[in-house]
């Protein structure tokens, strides 16, 4: 069974069946996808962590597919109905879907119609008309009358010789097969409003393009099954498969005439033919439409959610490598307008060192006072970066941040301070978690966002992954799919991200250190109690100190996990612990010591890796060692950028076509990029306007994070919709911006994007700006 298996996923992944039978080897001994990509080229042949990905979830499935059609087999032996036939039929069904078409006529079920019929002895009556249409089967049906039975007349009769066939013809798994196959390919997805629902309704009207609309089922987007299917479940729309064709009353149908040429009848009125032209109608009608129906549904709504995840995934995986801004003091700000503006100061480090609440908005209208205590706590404690939540009043409060810098700048020029509007998607959820309870017991909740917001621009991976990433909200319809395979998805591009980046051993929250490779919640704990009784890490084989770490999960982990500053130079690098006798070769071999061999291009370009490998480590790994050595511990995310916001441009009712603005992306789907203008909804970019060549996805051309130009092409004030292009030559056309309509861009309170942050170095002029501020208070 297992060659079979590998040899399928060899063909699909176009690889050799030795990488994916050492693959899954790897993978059933406890490896994970991050450590078989990184540390075990040699035993793949370098397949990456997509490929892995991909292996480890068809192995799932075709694990699963073998173990049902087992028990199919098992099943139908039981019953003693296994011919030859049927066996290498059920042997070879390459799918769940066709192995459970196989299955069907032999699957226990309730009594039908048609169980009754044949317990009464009509099947003979039944094989005989099929077989002979000439014969009359009134006259026919009068020998099989049986009222004790349920049949009390030659009309029970040949109703049951009906639900016989019907039911018979039904079970055919070639033939609904085909079925399937052909509405999928001529099939409509149509959906039309429900009788009965107000259209103006706010509810009913977010659905206003899909009242009346049909598409080919097999060329239907994502994001319009979706939103169809949401329709439907919130009894709204009325959702069909339908075909397009002119029904005649008394001519069958196109789906009734292929049932016919399946059976190898035609209607040539010989006294039978009625009685099979209602039973192949009665097959369509009652047995096969409504199913077949479900079954299409479930394929377009399956694949559907797998786009949507896909992109839920690559948006979140933007989101986690977005440039952190590094080791600089922060304030956040968490916007709010009545209950006032949140306020938390965070060390380079991420401490929290100070909090407060102002308020500048209604009702209370305190700017100045706001700018006299924001500007007290930038001078107190040096902040050199402000980050804003993007919720309510995060526009006015955006420009309360740019009102402060100005003055720090006027009473101390060169003072270097920047602002930058980040996603707070997620932070309330990560406010109220038991997590937050336990890192920040003292603080009250509404400030937590604000530390969570400051955390998130200094380093995005590691302040988000204390939010479960289906809440972070950088996905379409993220409620409407499959929530376990959601989370399956989102955990894996988590745990690549985390893995590919590495983690500070020393200053790693316990979330993040559990999505380490190997390390379970309850071993990150561990390490995190065992750094607070013992201190900094100055090794990673200390780790074998921490309880429940043991060997196995040591070669899994060590790895990714950073120690800087610490006894060994090679613990802040890549470079796994079990190839560090590789590295001492390479050292005796140059003469110098490790220091002196880090990060100098010259010594490491010189070595050949094939005269360090050896039968443990061949010249794919050494290749690795040397790349790692060369740019030990480095970051891979890029710098750190933020986007200019227009001034005066506050809400959508401030936008007019033909503006040209700055925008951050805040999600990214097939049909386009939503952009945040700081208007409290964000702008959409359809992607025929992302470029001027053609452009298939909109991911080609941009991802979430990135800070765009845009020009306005048209706002909808009623239904909330601003229309972008990319295209800053672009004319906005006069039937509208030549964006699909068939989605709703995103409102804030579901908000689909986030903000990047980067590599940045703390900025100098501090001592003046506080002498600056200290002038003000005095005039004050």
């Amino acid at each position: 069974m297992l060659d079979k298996i590998l040899l399928q996923i060899a063909a699909e992944l176009k690889v050799r069946p030795a990488q994916v039978n050492a693959a899954v080897q790897l993978l059933d001994g406890g490896a994970t996808v991050p450590f078989i990509a990184r540390y075990r080229k040699e035993a793949t042949d370098g397949l990456d962590d997509t490929q892995l990905r991909e292996l480890e979830a068809r192995l799932t499935y075709l694990r699963e597919l073998e173990e049902r059609r087992e028990a199919v087999l098992k099943s139908i032996d039981e019953q003693g109905k296994l011919t030859p036939e049927l066996r290498a039929a059920v042997e070879t069904a390459p799918t769940k879907q066709e192995l459970e078409d196989l299955y069907l006529p032999y699957k226990p079920k309730r009594r039908t119609k048609g169980m009754i019929a044949r317990e009464a002895g009509l099947e003979p009556l039944a094989d005989k008309l099929f077989a002979d249409p000439t014969l009359d089967p009134a006259a026919e049906a009068a020998a099989f009358v049986n009222a004790d039975a349920g049949f009390a007349d030659a009309y029970a009769v040949l109703d049951g010789v009906r639900d016989i066939l019907s039911e018979r013809w039904a079970e055919d798994a070639a033939l609904v097969g085909k079925l399937r196959e052909w509405l999928w390919e001529e099939g409509l997805f149509q959906s039309k409003l429900m009788e009965g629902k107000d259209q103006n309704s706010p509810e009913v009207s977010k659905f206003r393009d899909y009242f009346d609309y049909a598409e080919p089922i097999r060329t239907v987007p994502s994001h319009r099954a979706l939103a169809v299917f949401r329709g439907r479940t919130q009894e709204i729309l009325d959702a069909k498969l339908v075909l397009d064709e002119e029904v005649v009353p008394g001519q069958p149908t196109l789906a009734e005439g292929r049932i016919a040429r399946h059976l190898g009848w035609s209607h040539s009125k010989r006294p039978a033919d009625e009685l099979i032209r209602k039973s192949v109608a009665w097959t369509w009608k009652v047995k096969l439409s409504l199913s077949l129906e479900r079954d299409l549904f479930s394929r377009l709504r399956e694949e559907a959610e797998k786009v949507a995840i896909k992109v839920f995934a690559e948006n979140l995986r933007d989101l986690l490598l977005a440039a952190p801004a590094g080791r600089r003091v922060v304030m956040g700000l968490d916007p709010g307008i009545r209950t006032g503006v949140k306020v938390a100061i965070v060390s380079e480090t991420g401490k929290v060192v100070d909090t407060s609440t102002v308020y500048p908005h209604e009702p209370r209208n305190d700017w100045e006072g706001s700018i006299h205590t924001l500007g007290r706590l930038c001078a107190t404690h040096g902040v050199n970066l402000i980050a804003i939540g993007n919720g309510t009043a995060s526009r006015e409060t955006d420009k309360l941040a740019g009102d402060l810098i100005k003055r720090i700048q006027q009473l101390a020029p060169g003072t270097a301070i920047e602002k930058v509007v980040v996603s707070e998607a997620g932070a309330s959820v990560y406010s109220a978690s038991e997590y937050a309870s336990k890192e920040l017991p003292e603080l009250d909740v509404s400030i937590r966002g604000a530390v969570s917001i400051a955390r998130r621009v200094q380093d995005p991976l590691a302040e988000l992954v204390k939010i479960e990433p289906k809440s972070i909200g950088v996905g379409q319809y993220q409620h409407d799919v499959n929530q376990s395979e959601l989370a399956r998805s989102l955990d894996a591009v988590v745990e690549d991200c985390v893995n590919s980046v590495g983690v500070d051993l020393n200053t790693a929250s316990a979330p993040l250190l559990s999505r380490v490779s190997g390390l379970s919640s309850s071993v990150a704990s561990s390490i995190v109690r065992w750094r607070d009784a013992n201190g900094a890490f100055r090794t990673r084989q200390q780790l074998l100190d921490v309880a429940g770490l043991g060997a196995k999960t040591f070669e899994q982990a060590a790895g990714f996990l950073r120690i800087r500053d610490g006894d060994n130079p090679l613990d802040m690098s890549g470079v796994h612990p079990e190839t560090y006798p590789v590295v001492e070769r390479m050292l005796g071999s140059v003469g110098k010591p490790i220091k002196e061999v880090m990060g100098r291009s010259d010594v490491l370009r010189a070595l050949k890796p094939e005269a360090y490998a050896d039968d443990k480590f061949g010249a794919i790994t050494v290749k690795d060692i040397l790349a790692e050595l060369e740019k030990p511990g480095r970051d891979p995310r890029p710098d750190f950028k933020v986007a200019r916001f227009n001034e005066g441009v506050e809400d959508i009712k401030d936008l007019q076509a033909g503006m040209v603005l700055e925008g951050t992306v805040s999600n990214v789907a097939q049909f386009g990029a939503f952009v945040d203008l700081g208007v409290h909804q964000d702008g959409l970019v359809h992607v025929s306007q992302l470029s001027n060549k053609f452009v298939n996805d909109a991911r080609e051309v941009v991802k979430t994070g990135d800070i765009v130009k845009v020009k306005v092409l048209e706002v909808d004030l009623a239904r909330k919709r601003i229309s972008l292009t990319m295209k800053l030559d672009a004319q906005a056309p006069r039937g509208g911006a030549g964006a699909d309509n068939s989605y709703r861009p995103a409102g804030r309170q579901e908000r689909q994007g986030g903000r990047g942050g980067g590599a940045g170095a703390p900025a100098a002029g501090q001592s003046a700006m506080a002498a600056a501020f200290a002038k003000l208070q005095t005039k004050r």
